[in-house]
């Protein structure tokens, strides 16, 4: 079976849980935008998706990308499917008006995209740095070269990477050799070469935009003497810049897009934002690209819960305990509570994945919208915040539950023909790319937390807990993991002081606990949200994986408070 998106599940969580047309029609930009308009959006986008880009993913990744002098074809349908996608304005649906965009908020794009990497992750990855990139140009770039490429890009006709990684510098930037020589005509000759640029050379598109980070001749060692370039495939005369692919990748998953050695021989490129402060003008697209890779994982394990649940429901083996011995009959898999639990657990965090992600991407439209300073100093501390452990703690979840799900087939998941294996193959990368999931945890711990002695995180949890209503076993649980999380940072804070390596020790168990306290927010806001409807968090469909939630993953939260505390002086 092909992935296709649970609409309902999209609409009770944007709408009843999280309030999303209220929360945007006080932002100006936003005000004619209600809930008919959202779920009229986000059905045309499932309508799509399930039936242009899901039947594409076992041929994307049966046949591949393939690589001949120096071009890459995609596989099968992955361009008239891109064609259409562009055409039917989609890559443009959080992009400004004046630049050619529908003027809709990021939170529908989230969601898109979540579909889009539940569908067909391969294919995905062309349009993933679409947004990221129009960012860039937009608030970075000069006027010349917005009048140039911006729309393009806000429109999707022209797609676009981002080339930061060399062969001897992975995530450690400040290691990047690729040179920028100015020119007299402003622009300057890029020379270097660019490893694991997804989607740098492809058929989708008649351009590509990249966007590369370079060192000036007379820049000083490290991070702070990078500055960031713009060098397009084609050149405005129709000429073809130097900026070659050598080969794609040979991976483990994702062969659908490919993943291409790049070389800059003197590629004419021209210089986005002030000279030195590349990084500045990049992050904007990762840390959009952060927030997706985050979504990516929660598509991906709903994708692999959707086959593991629908196998479950077919396929007999065995009798389930407590079933009647006079039935000759075998019981259904999802009668057995082995697997139960394999599948409610991953619900759990598909569904409270969902809370903190679309939350996450309305707090990014009130940092671009809101008129009041307070709100967007609030949306900020929560975006720098969630984020990294958005993106660590469910793309590691993509992986080991859909490794999960595979085992719902037994030996059946392990062949190709359910498609299982795919997904379990295709989620591994996103535990490593756009930063890896351990740097996401020293970046939390390290460079959000400790800097501020814990005051951020520890207001925006106390204000978390404050704001819940009722006294529920949920919201008290909650309550008591934020009382043992703050005081826990309080002593990681005084303990970093005097260790400088502990904080790198333990930053990975200290992500794990902020995402499993975060988990339980989010399930008590689902488990609060009124509604008469029977299909609502008082049904068995909420009530499964709200058991999981508190059974098999909420007592993590303990060992890892353990973890960190047994190495505290």
């Amino acid at each position: 079976m092909n992935y296709q998106p649970t609409l309902s599940d999209f609409h009770f969580i944007l709408h009843e849980v999280l309030q999303a047309p209220a929360r945007l029609q006080v932002l100006p930009t936003f005000t004619e935008v209600d809930a008919d308009l959202m779920r009229q959006v986000l059905d045309e986008a499932g309508k799509f998706v399930g039936e242009v880009i899901a039947p594409l993913s076992r041929t994307g990744d049966e046949v591949g990308c393939q690589f001949a002098n120096g071009q890459v074809t995609t596989p099968p349908g992955f361009k008239e499917a891109y064609q259409a996608f562009w055409q039917a304005g989609w890559p443009a649906l959080a992009c400004a008006p004046e630049d050619g965009g529908q003027g809709l908020p990021g939170v529908l794009e989230a969601v898109l995209y979540e579909m889009l990497s539940a569908a067909n992750h391969g294919w995905t990855m062309a349009p993933g740095l679409l947004h990221g990139a129009y960012e860039c140009i937009k608030h970075h770039a000069s006027d010349e070269l917005k009048a140039r490429y911006l729309e393009k890009v806000a429109t999707g006709e022209w797609l676009a990477t981002m080339c930061l990684t060399e062969p001897h510098a992975g995530s450690d930037l400040g290691l990047v050799r690729t040179r920028a020589v100015p020119q007299t005509d402003g622009s300057y000759h890029l020379s270097g070469t660019k490893i694991f640029i997804s989607g740098a050379e492809h058929d989708l598109s008649d351009n590509i935009i990249h966007l590369v980070l370079a060192r000036l001749p007379d820049a000083p060692p490290g991070p702070k003497g990078l500055s960031l370039f713009l060098a397009p495939k084609y050149m405005p005369n129709g000429a073809r810049n130097p900026a070659l692919c050598e080969r794609i990748e040979e991976k483990m998953g994702l062969h659908g897009s490919a993943t291409c050695v790049m070389r800059f021989d003197e590629a004419t490129g021209w210089i986005v934002g002030t000279p030195g402060r590349g990084l500045n003008a990049m992050f904007v697209m990762m840390n959009a690209a952060r927030l997706h890779v985050a979504l990516q994982g929660i598509g991906l394990l709903d994708a692999a819960w959707q086959k593991a649940h629908a196998y479950a429901q077919e396929r007999r083996q065995m009798r389930a305990p407590g079933r009647d011995k006079s039935s000759m009959e075998a019981s259904l898999i999802i009668e057995h509570p082995a697997m139960r639990r394999i599948l409610d657990t991953q619900r759990a965090w598909i569904d409270g994945g969902r809370v903190l992600a679309y939350t996450t991407a309305l707090e990014l439209d009130i940092i671009k919208h809101h008129p009041e300073s307070e709100p967007r100093i609030r949306a900020e501390r929560w975006c720098s915040l969630v984020t990294p452990v958005l993106k660590a703690a469910w793309t590691e979840q993509a992986f080991k539950g859909s490794s999960e799900c595979m085992q719902v087939f037994g030996g059946h998941g392990y062949v190709r023909e359910w498609g299982i294996e795919q997904i379990v193959r295709d989620s591994r990368v996103s535990m490593i790319y756009e930063g890896t999931n351990e740097i996401q945890a020293i970046d939390l711990l390290v460079r959000k937390v400790l800097p501020d002695g814990g005051a951020g995180l520890t207001t925006l949890l106390q204000e978390l807990s404050d704001k819940l209503v009722g006294t529920d076993v949920a919201a008290e649980t909650f309550k008591t993991q934020v009382t043992v999380l703050c005081a826990l940072t309080g002593k990681l804070v005084q303990a970093s002081a005097l260790d400088q390596q502990l904080p790198y020790w333990v930053a990975d168990d200290y992500l794990r606990a902020v995402a499993v306290t975060l988990l339980a927010w989010a399930w008590v806001q689902i488990r609060q949200t009124p509604t008469g409807d029977t299909s609502g968090p008082e049904s068995a469909r909420w009530q499964h994986p709200e058991a999981a939630l508190q059974h098999w993953i909420l007592p993590e939260f303990a060992m890892r408070v353990q973890i960190i505390s047994a190495r505290l002086p």
